[in-house]
């Protein structure tokens, strides 16, 4: 249980921070256009909001509320009127349409027609209340300071469901699907009355704050830790490799010389380009050059093989000397007499020259004696043999070196603060091109099955709290919500873009009612992707 909370607050507080940054980007660039942004929301509100507030007007909770000026009241009734004005001629349109279209008595449909009349009556008043308000806010707000003026008419809130978040932009189609706006005639402070390309800057700022916030974040990294890492050519060893790249042609020891034609040098940069390479090339065996075939659906094996308890790692790790860093008071090494600084060279009769061989060998005496041959000494000249008692679990109580520059020739950078915004630049635009090239896969039938929802994503945090590596965690996902925002789909803001552009080559923009249809298709099927994408989660959890 502990596990999973400090997982999950992870990911919730990863991708709070995502959406406020993704949001205050269409924000930001709304009110340098003058567009009024009418609420900026942390998370989804629907029936209810954690938390809400509009600077001089009201705050609340939940279903409670506070007003803060006598009118502010009577402003927010004027809004659910309105709405509730639209709605109410909207479905007597939709009833005289049904009735039409089944060739209803004349006396009905002129009963209906009446029925539309009033209801349009009463909404052209509520419309005119409200736009007379709106006037009359706007007014204000161009004799206010600038600051007060950019932020202080907005309702900033936090709802209850974390699956995103959202800037209502006035009179725009938006997943508020709040049409009744549309209704009234064109406000100089409304999204749709500016030219389109501001309201094309608008709907890209949203994916280029992401971006930014990556490589800020990639950035803020390397300067604070810089680089460190063992050269391919530097791993002596070589590099061992889990069952499933075996399976298609890696052998412990090879290590990566290129892929498709690339160079290969850092581990943790160049794992990525193996994967999704045709071909890579390994030195093996000191002398020999060979060439693995890498097929399509690698990427979805070592996907299976990471969710499997019975692999020790995914795809590639150093092999390294089996040095003991700690021994843990009252377990089985600290009893045999095993010490810091110890060097294992085999487990009874199997040498394990490395970390990799020395866990899968270790892992077959679950309870058993076993003797364990070390090296000692600050040569490691003295070699002995120790009895050991292993634990059931196969456990002999220490702790093991797993860092290869303890052991190999490291490169090692350092970046000043101008230096490290190049690299988080480069850093960035790497892990976007890699995913962007992974997601042709996602429409294989493999890669219908390995998408994953929330609880593939809280997975990969680390089960103890690591800042570098939450850091991290977020800049990628940052990334991929840049890119997955950015596709031409409607309710996300590549759809918008996509119909931007059409405006912009064109001359001609889409009428309201499309935007409208298209908003609703959108949103149908990001509903349907987030329950299948969260229903595969509940699947494998299963099984």
């Amino acid at each position: 249980m502990e596990v999973f909370l400090i997982k999950a607050a992870q990911l919730i507080l990863a991708f709070a921070i995502l959406v406020i940054i993704h949001e205050f980007g269409h924000f930001l660039f709304a009110r340098i256009f003058g567009v009024k942004v009418e609420k900026f929301y942390m998370f989804f509100n629907p029936f209810t909001s954690i938390f809400k507030w509009k600077p001089g007007k009201h705050v609340g909770s939940f279903s409670k509320m506070k007003y803060l000026r006598e009118e502010a009241q009577e402003e927010e009734n004027n809004r659910t009127n309105l709405e509730k004005a639209s709605a109410e001629y909207d479905d007597a349109v939709k009833r005289l349409n049904v009735a039409k279209k089944n060739s209803a008595s004349e006396s009905e449909i002129e009963k209906l027609n009446k029925e539309c009349d009033e209801k349009d009556a009463l909404l052209k008043k509520q419309i005119d209340i409200k736009t007379r308000q709106d006037i009359a806010e706007y007014e204000l707000e161009k004799k206010e300071k600038p600051w007060k003026r950019f932020w202080g008419h907005t309702e900033y809130g936090i709802g209850w469901l974390p699956l995103g978040g959202y800037c209502k932009i006035g009179g725009m189609i938006d997943e508020s699907m709040d049409t009744a706006q549309l209704k009234a005639a064109p406000q100089p402070w409304e999204f749709r009355s500016k030219p389109a390309w501001q309201r094309l800057l608008i709907m890209i700022a949203g994916v280029l704050f992401n971006f930014l916030l990556a490589i800020l974040i990639y950035a803020g990294i390397v300067y604070a830790t810089g680089e460190k890492y063992v050269e391919f050519k530097e791993a002596k060893l070589g590099m061992a490799y889990s069952p499933a790249a075996q399976k298609i042609g890696f052998r412990d020891g090879d290590i990566p010389l290129m892929a498709d034609g690339d160079a290969l040098s850092n581990p943790v940069e160049d794992r990525m380009k193996m994967v999704q390479a045709k071909e890579v090339k390994v030195l093996r065996n000191g002398t020999d050059t060979i060439s693995i075939t890498i097929p399509e659906n690698f990427i979805f094996a070592l996907d299976k093989e990471a969710k499997e308890d019975s692999v020790a790692f995914n795809f590639m790790m150093y092999r390294l000397p089996v040095k003991i860093t700690q021994v843990m008071p009252g377990e089985p090494a600290a009893k045999a007499g095993i010490k810091d600084g110890d060097q294992i060279i085999s487990v009874d009769t199997v040498a394990t020259p490395s970390l990799d061989i020395f866990l899968l060998t270790l892992a077959k005496y679950p309870g058993k004696n076993i003797n364990v041959r070390v090296v000692r000494g600050e040569n490691l000249q003295d070699t002995l043999s120790i009895p050991v008692s292993l634990s059931d679990g196969a456990k002999m109580g220490v702790g093991l070196e797993i860092d290869p520059s303890a052991f190999f020739k490291a490169q090692e950078k350092h970046y000043s603060l101008l230096a490290s915004i190049p690299r988080g630049i480069t850093m960035g635009t790497d892990r976007l091109s890699a995913y962007a090239s992974s997601m042709k896969l996602v429409f294989t039938k493999e890669g219908a099955k390995s998408v994953g929802g929330f609880g593939s994503i809280g997975a990969i945090f680390p089960e103890k709290w690591d800042w570098i590596a939450f850091w991290n965690i977020a800049a990628f996902l940052s990334v991929a919500l840049a890119f997955m925002n950015i596709l031409p789909i409607p309710a996300l803001d590549g759809g918008h873009v996509l119909f931007l552009l059409y405006e912009v080559i064109t001359g001609r923009k889409p009428s309201d009612k499309f935007l409208e249809y298209a908003q609703t298709v959108g949103m149908i099927l990001l509903i349907v992707l987030l329950l299948y994408a969260n229903g595969m989660d509940i699947v494998r959890l299963f099984k």
